[in-house]
């Protein structure tokens, strides 16, 4: 018997689950993979990165992922305590070895007496019982079918696309060369490749001109989400486009003349080896013979070796704001809880949090009661804030965390200071909120269920991240 039937085990299944067995209740999580796999999964591990390594930024002070981040680290998150056990060098920011680290979610969920991992495609929503949904952008199209059916709309979709990946001994280091931007971080923490200008109009061009994959019927009325554009379509709004985006050369000399390249390729680490490395920001539907023919002509990579290269696929998403509470529970049945990128929230660690969100307003009814949601003004209120009603459902997109979501800070700070002063907030209105909704996770059936609901920590203080 279970408590809870989740289903998905990405990130924010993961997340949820982990909270919801910390406190006590007995998770039952369905994982198709190891029954039927995916366009983009290549494992049957949970959590599996299927993008980018990346988590993105770890400052806490003056970004809003790196406040994401310390939110979830002080909630107790499973997804940020293996994130940081498998961290491998990227500047200021958190990037992983992305077989290290779905290792070690798995193993940890498979451990946990709480929880009954389940390898099975579920291809209907369950009519009754307390149930989270975080099937992902992924989902299979019976259960797409049967969350359509139940919601009354047609699931939105937009593509997502997967960066390619180079064997490192394969990169020539007598062109390229260790650098972190303006050398935040450790300073050589990605490599770089420099173009000049006949290179790099050339390479745009290439991008424009080279054969692409076809689009399926599906996919052709489908929109892009801006922080996955391909890179061709980057290269198609005009030719100085990339040299503003992921071949931006800003804050880069190259040692051997001194002098700003017209244009960089970055690549940064991808495993903990140090033996494979992605090449950052270039998700494109190139056909893989025209990737290889066309990526090995930036200097530094014409004897690339790829350990995969890139891909696109299509996400599926709901209208959150028309169609869940406050508290991600399906409006049309309360018994089902929606989370992770198939609510509109975009990124890993954007998952994550809302996963870890469901979980604890799971538990908190569970336990018989009621758990409020974090203020606006934190980081995962504000996420949460707009997928439950910050934007018009007709015209409502993915949204990666940012302070665009939160409100203004009082006293209307000078724009250096802005940052500061809204993570300041963040930080003591998530501790005010923590002291004021640690009983959900007390109640008298959590700790007669399980010493693991002794172990949950709500403490900002015990967990040392804010």
């Amino acid at each position: 018997m279970h408590d809870i039937h989740i289903i998905g085990g990405g990130l924010a299944g993961s997340e949820a689950a982990w909270q919801l067995a910390e406190a006590g209740f007995r998770v039952r999580l369905s994982e198709m993979r190891g029954v039927e796999g995916t366009p983009a999964h290549q494992t049957d591990g949970l959590a599996e990165l299927v993008c980018s390594n990346s988590f993105r930024s770890d400052d806490a002070d003056s970004n809003a992922v790196g406040l994401l981040h310390a939110e979830m680290r002080a909630l107790g998150s499973l997804i940020m305590r293996e994130g940081d056990r498998n961290r491998v060098p990227a500047g200021s920011a958190l990037a992983v070895d992305r077989d290290g680290f779905s290792a070690g979610v798995t193993e940890a969920l498979a451990a946990h007496p709480n929880i009954e991992i389940v390898r099975e495609r579920v291809d209907t929503l369950p009519a009754s019982g307390p149930t989270i949904v975080a099937t992902g952008p992924l989902t299979a199209a019976q259960l797409a079918g049967s969350i359509g059916a139940a919601t009354g709309r047609d699931s939105l979709a937009f593509f997502d696309a997967i960066a390619p990946i180079v064997h490192r001994d394969s990169i020539d280091m007598d062109v390229a060369w260790f650098q972190s931007r303006w050398d935040k971080g450790d300073g050589d923490d990605y490599i770089n490749c420099p173009l000049d200008r006949d290179q790099y109009q050339a390479f745009v061009q290439g991008l424009i001109d080279g054969e692409k994959t076809e689009f399926k019927e599906w996919e052709r009325s489908t929109p892009y989400f801006e922080g996955c554009m391909p890179i061709e379509v980057m290269a198609s709004r005009g030719p100085e486009t990339l040299r503003h985006g992921p071949m931006k050369p800003f804050g880069l000399r190259d040692p051997r003349t001194g002098k700003r390249p017209y244009a960089v390729v970055q690549l940064r680490q991808d495993n903990a080896l140090g033996t494979l490395w992605n090449i950052v920001g270039f998700q494109t539907k190139l056909k893989h013979a025209e990737q290889v023919r066309l990526f090995r002509t930036i200097p530094g990579l014409e004897r690339a070796e790829f350990a995969r290269l890139g891909g696109l696929h299509r996400n599926t998403f709901i209208r959150s704001p028309e169609l869940l509470d406050a508290t991600l529970r399906l409006r049309a049945a309360p018994h089902i809880r929606f989370a992770g990128q198939i609510t509109g929230c975009e990124g890993y660690v954007e998952s994550a949090g809302i996963g870890l969100l469901a979980g604890r307003f799971a538990a908190a009814e569970l336990a018989g009661r009621t758990l409020e949601p974090p203020p606006p003004t934190t980081a995962l209120g504000a996420l949460l804030g707009h997928i439950t009603g910050g934007a018009a459902a007709d015209s409502y997109q993915p949204m990666n965390v940012n302070f665009g979501l939160f409100p203004p800070a009082d006293g209307a700070p000078k724009k250096a200071e802005r940052k500061l002063a809204l993570t300041a907030r963040a930080k003591r209105d998530l501790a005010a909120w923590l002291t004021g909704n640690q009983s959900p996770f007390a109640a008298s059936k959590v700790e007669k269920r399980s010493p693991a609901g002794d172990r949950f920590s709500t403490s900002l203080e015990t967990n040392g991240a804010l």
